[in-house]
């Protein structure tokens, strides 16, 4: 019986060592950072989000950035569809409002179609649309391009006012650990539609007033979601028009684990698995 309790003894050191040994060789993940466009302070924002990832999770950030403030920013990624290679996800934060070519559309898509992950933050999903945002477009067709990666089609926003998050999936990976909060004035995009690959994590309610008649109205949609793409994992918020939203520690705490969960470094239970968590 001495030698069995010796023998469970050392399987529990061996294992903590393994997994100790796992952790500390863990190679960092590789993330493109894709920033620049209309109506946001992309240059600010991509270093908040460098940061803010850098220091929650075992990963280096590379950024694209242009400083080009136009709903058609020269990305240096456009027409060349393996921009992604050698990286382990790609993060869209672009503002890209009117390039509707189908073929560049295709391009920025080709590495997720192979299988690299990606997370999308706010004004990605206003990117890359074909036709008139407001109509439903068909899941397959080319209209539908970039909503079927994202899994979700939104055509506008309401105005800056603050927006209650409501976790809807809390047995999801994503959201474990992660509370119900309220933004300061922030952009609540709407659901045109919601995909079946599609799975709503977060909700968001936002209240309006109309000045001319003082009417209250109270929006709610799907502000954080996780989608299939093919085979791909596809991480997406819509919340983070402002940097004061950026920089939160809870906003940057979704979507890192949003991130980590894309790239299958988070287990079926929400915990990041060994290695990848924030370095000690």
């Amino acid at each position: 019986m001495k030698f069995l309790k010796h023998v469970a003894e050392l399987a529990v050191v061996l294992s903590f060592a393994f997994s100790v040994q796992a952790a500390d060789s863990a190679k960092p993940l590789r993330v493109l950072l894709l920033t620049g466009g209309c109506c946001h302070d992309y240059a600010g924002q991509k270093d908040i989000l460098k940061n803010g990832l850098e220091a929650r999770a075992n990963v280096v950030v590379t950024q694209i950035h242009t400083d080009d403030k136009s709903t058609k920013p020269p990305l240096a990624v456009f027409g060349n569809p393996d921009y992604a290679k050698g990286y382990d996800v790609v993060i869209h934060d672009e503002c890209a409002a009117d390039i509707s070519d189908p073929e560049t559309i295709k391009g920025v898509l080709a590495p997720h179609r192979a299988g690299i992950p990606g997370v999308n933050l706010h004004c990605a999903m206003h990117c890359y649309r074909i036709g008139k945002a407001s109509e439903p477009a068909e899941a397959g067709s080319e209209r539908a391009l970039w909503f079927d990666y994202l899994g979700l089609q939104s055509s506008g926003h309401g105005p800056k006012e603050p927006i209650a998050i409501s976790v809807v999936d809390k047995a999801h990976p994503v959201m474990k650990g992660l509370a119900d909060w309220t933004t300061i004035q922030e952009e609540l995009y709407n659901n045109i539609q919601i995909f079946p690959t599609a799975t709503p994590l977060a909700r968001g309610r936002q209240k309006t007033t109309n000045k001319k008649s003082g009417e209250t109205k109270e929006d709610d949609f799907v502000v954080a979601w996780a989608n299939t793409y093919g085979t791909t994992r596809v991480f997406s918020t819509t919340i983070g028009h402002n940097s004061e939203t950026v920089g939160d520690a809870r906003y940057l705490d979704l979507v890192t684990r949003g991130l980590l969960w894309a790239c299958g470094k988070v287990d079926d239970k929400g915990n990041i698995k060994a290695g990848y968590g924030a370095k000690k």
